[in-house]
C-alpha cells in the first residue's frame, strides 16, 4: 500500500515537467547538494528558444555540443516569407488527392507545414545524407536577426541553391552536418502526433552523433531502439577485402523514437522471419479426447502421407519420426497440406506459466487453463512436472521475408536480416533506375506495419530522394485497405551528370521523383482488385516560392512616399487565385490536402475548400452580390482580396452582410 506523501507538491519538478514537454532539448543533468544526479534546465538553451537572436552561454554541461549549434537552433525558430505554390501540370488527380509532393528546401517546407500539420503526422521516415564525404548537405547560414532572416527569405526565390558538398577534408565536417540536421529534427518533432514515431536511416559515419542529437530533440526517454538492417553480404569485391583482414560493412541502422508515451498504447505488429527447417520438438499430437499422441504416428496413419513415407523410404525400423520431417516436407505435397491443416494439433512441450503453479493434470492427458487473458494447454509428465504445450500454429504463418511464404516463423527483434536481397532489385523499383542511396519499398512498409499507427494517418518524408516512401504508402494502402496519406519534400537538386537520373533526361531529382510516383501509382493500380477499396494514387505537386504578396521596400523620404502611393497591387503580378488560396490555407492552419472545388459568381472565380470549410474569392472587384451568395452558403471561413473592395464603405458593407446572413463565418481579407 502506497503511503501519502504528507507534504506539498514539488512545484519545481512540476515546472521542469512542463518545460520538458514543450522544450525537451533544454533538459540536462546536474548534481544536487548531496552529489546525486538530477534534472535541470539549461537556461541558456531556454533563452535561445525564446529569443530572436543567437544567445551566448559559457556554462559547461552534459550535452551534445558543436560550433554553430546556437545558430542552428535559431534557424529552426526564425520565420520565413515563403509559401507553397501549386503546380497542377506536374500533379496527379490534383482536385481530389490528399497527398503532397513539395519541391524545395526541407527546412522551409517544415516551417510552412507547422500550423497546418502541428501534431498531426503519425509517422516520419527520413533517409538523410550519411555524411560520407561525397554527398550534399544544406548550407544553413543564418547569422542575422529574425527580422533580417524574414526579409532575406522573402527576397530569395531559388529553393535548391544552398546544397553544398561536405568533403571529409572540411574542418567543420561533422559540425556542418549537425547544423543541417538539428533544426529540421526540431521542426519535425512539432509535427508528430502524440502517438507518432520517427525512423531515421543512417550508417556508422554519423550514427553516434545522430543518436545523441535525437536524444536531445526527442528526449532520451522516448528512444525505442536502433534497428540493424542487413543491406549487403560479404561477397564480390567485399570478399577480397575481408580476406585481407578488413571488417567490411554489411549493415545500416534505423534509429527509432516515439513522440511520447502515447505511442506505447498502440498495439504494435510483430514482424516475422521465415525458418526453413522443421523444429523436431514439435512432436506431440493433441487428440480431441484430451489424450496425447505422436505426430509421426499420425502422419504415417494418414493414407496419402503414409504412402509418400513408404515411397520415399523415410520410415525407420520403429516407424516414421519427426527427425525425418524436413525430408518429408520437401518431397511430399500431402505432408505439407497435412501439417498446414493440423497446426492447432501439433505441439511441443515447454515450461508451464507461473500462474499455473500448484495445478496438476492427468499424466498423458492435456487440458486448457485460462490465465493472464490467455489460454494455456497443460499436461503433466511421467516425472510429475507440469508443462505447457505450445501449438505449432503460434509460429506457423506468412513471413515478412523478401518473398513472403507460409511456414515456420520466428518473431524479429532489432536485427533485420535479408534486406540485401531487396537491394539487388532496388534500383528498378518504381520503374526508373536510381541506384544511389535508394531504400527498398519493403523496408519502409515493414516499419509502417510494425508501428501500426498509420492506417488512416499522415506519413512524412522530408528527405524523399527517389520517392520510395510514397510508393510504400500506396502499396500498403492497396494491401490492407488503409487511407494513409503522404507528404514528401525533395530539394530542387541537380543530379550527377553521370547518374541514371541525368541519363534519363531529368534536370532535377524532384522531377525524377514525381515521375517515379506516377509510375509507382500505375504499378499499384494494375495490381488492385476491382473489389478493393479505392486507393489515393495521386499527389498535389507544390513548389516553395517567395510570398505571393508584393514586396514593398521604400525609403522614408518624399520619393519613397510617392513610391508607396503608387503601389496599388498587393499581389505579385505572376500569382494566380489558386496560389493565393494555398497561402491562405497555410496561414489559417488548414490542411493543404483538403479537397477543393471552384466556380464563379457574376463571372468572378471563387474556391470552396472541404464542403465550405473555407470559401475564397480573390476577384479584383468584389460586389455585394458576390458577398451575398458566399454568405448564403454559411462557410466556416471566408476570405477576400482587400484590394477587391473599391472603398472602405464596401468593405464595411461586406462585413455587415455576413453579420446578418452568416454570423458564424470568420471573415478575413488579404
Amino acid at each position: 500500500m502506497e503511503k501519502l506523501k504528507m507534504h506539498s507538491p514539488d512545484l519545481t519538478e512540476q515546472n521542469i515537467d512542463r518545460i520538458a514537454e514543450l522544450f525537451p532539448q533544454v533538459i540536462t543533468e546536474t548534481l544536487d547538494a548531496d552529489g546525486n544526479p538530477t534534472r535541470a534546465i539549461d537556461f541558456d538553451a531556454l533563452r535561445q528558444e525564446l529569443s530572436d537572436h543567437i544567445v551566448e552561454g559559457p556554462e559547461e554541461r552534459y550535452q551534445l555540443d558543436w560550433p554553430g549549434k546556437r545558430a542552428a537552433a535559431f534557424a529552426a525558430n526564425a520565420p520565413i516569407a515563403k509559401t507553397l505554390r501549386p503546380v497542377r501540370e506536374e500533379s496527379v488527380n490534383f482536385d481530389t488527392t490528399r497527398n503532397l509532393f513539395i519541391e524545395g528546401d526541407n527546412l522551409e517546407a517544415l516551417k510552412l507545414l507547422q500550423e497546418s500539420y502541428l501534431s498531426k503526422v503519425k509517422l516520419i521516415y527520413i533517409d538523410p545524407p550519411y555524411n560520407t564525404g561525397g554527398d550534399l548537405i544544406y548550407d544553413d547560414d543564418f547569422a542575422e536577426s529574425a527580422a533580417e532572416y524574414l526579409e532575406k527569405s522573402g527576397q530569395q526565390s531559388a529553393t535548391g541553391d544552398r546544397l553544398v558538398a561536405n568533403p571529409d577534408s572540411n574542418g567543420r565536417y561533422h559540425s556542418d552536418w549537425l547544423d543541417m540536421m538539428y533544426p529540421r529534427l526540431r521542426l519535425a518533432r512539432n509535427l508528430l502526433a502524440d502517438d507518432g514515431v520517427i525512423f531515421v536511416s543512417i550508417d556508422d559515419a554519423e550514427s553516434a552523433n545522430l543518436k545523441a542529437l535525437l536524444d536531445e530533440v526527442f528526449g532520451r526517454q522516448n528512444y525505442l531502439d536502433t534497428i540493424v538492417v542487413e543491406m549487403s553480404t560479404t561477397s564480390g569485391p567485399k570478399t577480397v577485402n575481408a580476406q585481407q583482414g578488413t571488417i567490411v560493412k554489411n549493415v545500416e541502422f534505423v534509429h527509432v523514437y516515439k513522440r511520447s508515451a502515447a505511442f506505447d498504447s498502440v498495439s504494435h505488429t510483430p514482424l516475422l522471419d521465415g525458418i526453413d527447417d522443421y523444429d523436431t520438438h514439435y512432436s506431440v499430437w493433441l487428440s480431441d479426447d484430451g489424450s496425447l499422441g505422436s505426430v509421426g504416428d499420425q502422419l504415417q496413419a494418414d493414407p496419402k502421407v503414409g504412402a509418400d513415407i513408404q515411397r520415399f523410404g523415410l520410415a525407420g525400423s520403429s516407424g516414421f519420426t519427426v527427425n525425418k520431417m524436413n525430408d518429408l516436407l520437401a518431397l511430399s505435397e500431402a505432408a505439407r497440406k497435412f501439417v498446414k491443416s493440423n497446426l492447432s494439433r501439433i505441439a511441443r512441450v515447454d515450461r508451464a506459466p507461473v500462474s499455473a503453479q500448484g495445478r496438476a493434470t492427468e499424466v498423458g492427458q492435456w487440458e486448457k487453463f485460462e490465465a493472464d487473458h490467455r489460454t494455456y494447454l497443460l499436461t503433466t509428465l511421467q516425472n510429475g512436472n507440469l508443462q505447457a504445450l505450445i501449438p505449432l500454429e503460434l509460429n506457423y504463418r506468412t513471413s515478412d521475408d523478401y518473398k513472403p511464404r507460409f511456414g515456420r516463423t520466428v518473431i524479429r527483434g532489432d536485427l533485420w536480416k535479408g534486406f540485401y536481397q531487396d537491394m539487388g532489385n532496388v534500383g528498378k523499383e518504381g520503374g526508373l533506375a536510381f541506384s544511389n542511396g535508394k531504400k527498398p519499398v519493403r523496408l519502409i512498409k515493414q516499419l509502417m506495419k510494425w508501428a501500426n499507427n498509420t492506417t488512416d494517418g499522415i506519413v512524412l518524408d522530408f528527405f524523399s530522394g527517389s520517392g520510395t516512401t510514397a510508393h510504400a504508402v500506396m502499396e500498403a494502402n492497396a494491401e490492407d485497405g488503409g487511407n494513409r496519406r503522404f507528404i514528401l519534400v525533395q530539394a530542387d537538386e541537380t543530379p550527377d551528370p553521370k547518374s541514371e537520373v541525368a541519363a534519363a533526361g531529368f534536370d532535377t531529382i524532384a522531377a525524377y521523383s514525381r515521375e517515379r510516383l506516377r509510375r509507382s501509382a500505375a504499378q499499384v493500380d494494375r495490381r488492385l482488385d476491382l473489389a478493393s477499396p479505392s486507393v489515393d494514387l495521386g499527389f498535389r505537386a507544390m513548389r516553395i516560392d517567395t510570398t505571393n504578396m508584393a514586396d514593398v521596400h521604400v525609403s522614408p523620404d518624399e520619393a519613397g512616399q510617392a513610391e508607396l502611393l503608387a503601389t496599388i497591387e498587393s499581389v505579385k503580378p505572376d500569382r494566380s487565385g489558386e496560389d493565393l488560396l494555398f497561402q491562405v490555407l497555410l496561414d489559417w492552419g488548414l490542411d493543404a490536402g483538403l479537397p477543393i472545388d471552384s466556380g464563379s459568381i457574376d463571372g468572378r472565380e471563387f474556391f470552396a475548400v472541404a464542403d465550405d470549410a473555407l470559401i475564397a474569392s480573390f476577384a479584383d472587384e468584389v460586389s455585394d452580390s458576390v458577398v451575398q451568395e458566399i454568405a448564403k452558403r454559411h462557410p466556416l471561413r471566408a476570405v477576400f482580396l482587400d484590394a477587391g473592395f473599391a472603398t472602405d464603405a464596401a468593405r464595411i458593407n461586406a462585413e455587415q452582410i455576413f453579420r446578418e446572413v452568416s454570423p458564424e463565418t470568420e471573415v478575413r481579407a488579404i
